[in-house]
């Protein structure tokens, strides 16, 4: 599939065109950002990682039933996906209090919540993403009713479904962030899931030692982000390297097969 030109540049992610209108490239950057984009940096190989653990998450959620705009992974760096209108707002997923929460309403940092918490912030990242109640979506017609309870019913089915995968691996899924968009399909609007599903959007932590395997680490100052979210990769399955493999190494490891074919 021949990649055409660069329709939308985000923090951590480029979208191309295709020959196909229905279709477009996702490119995984390697620049990590933190406090709406006050922070910034390059980290090599983040985005290989993000990528592979992406597809991983999507690839695995198709099989239960929950539709999402992953097409294929074209290589280490990027997929081929579903061109849909994103919908405006970042659906928050709570299991665990931590961060922004924490700091709002003085919840102790750590604590389980009784069920899972849905929060809405309206993606503008001139005004930083601000959080905003479910009636200001009807109010400005981000969405409607029948679209957030339908995504809403998804957000619980894939909420079980990655607590689960994560536990199987030693990982506790305390947070994540999930984006949905609309679909064409014989005239008529579908909501699927987009976006993607990895340790940049995720907080998570080890089973035992609540160590951060997330973008914690950057926004933090916790040390290196490569071996942590490496560690999510492998705990997962998808890289069969020794743990102490490094993203970089896999970037030209793919650099080298892709010369070989």
């Amino acid at each position: 599939m021949k990649k055409g030109k660069k329709i939308y540049e985000g923090k951590a992610k480029i979208i191309y065109s295709t020959s196909d209108k229905n279709l477009v490239i996702q490119y995984f950057k390697d620049d990590a950002t933190a406090f709406n984009n006050k922070k910034k940096t390059i980290i090599e190989g983040k985005g290989v990682l993000n990528n592979r653990i992406s597809e991983h998450i999507l690839s695995n959620l198709s099989q239960i039933g929950i539709k999402n705009h992953l097409v294929k992974r074209l290589n280490m760096r990027e997929q081929v996906i579903k061109f849909v209108e994103i919908i405006p707002i970042e659906f928050i997923v709570r299991n665990v209090a931590t961060g922004s929460l924490t700091k709002r309403l003085g919840i102790e940092d750590g604590t389980v919540l009784r069920e899972p918490l849905i929060e809405y912030c309206l993606k503008d990242d001139k005004l930083g993403d601000p959080l905003i109640a479910e009636e200001h979506i009807y109010a400005f017609e981000w969405a409607n009713k029948k679209e957030i309870e339908k995504v809403k019913k998804m957000i619980f089915r894939i909420n079980d479904f990655m607590i689960g995968m994560f536990r199987g691996i030693g990982i506790k899924l305390i947070d994540f962030k999930l984006e949905f968009g609309r679909l064409k399909i014989n005239g008529k609007n579908e909501v699927i899931l987009a976006d993607e599903i990895s340790p940049d959007t995720c907080r998570l932590w080890d089973s035992i030692t609540d160590k951060k395997l997330d973008k914690d680490r950057f926004r933090k100052d916790l040390g290196d982000l490569i071996p942590a979210y490496t560690e999510v990769a492998r705990r997962l399955g998808i890289l069969h390297e020794q743990s102490n493999v490094s993203a970089v190494n896999v970037t030209k490891l793919s650099s080298v097969k892709k010369k070989s074919k």
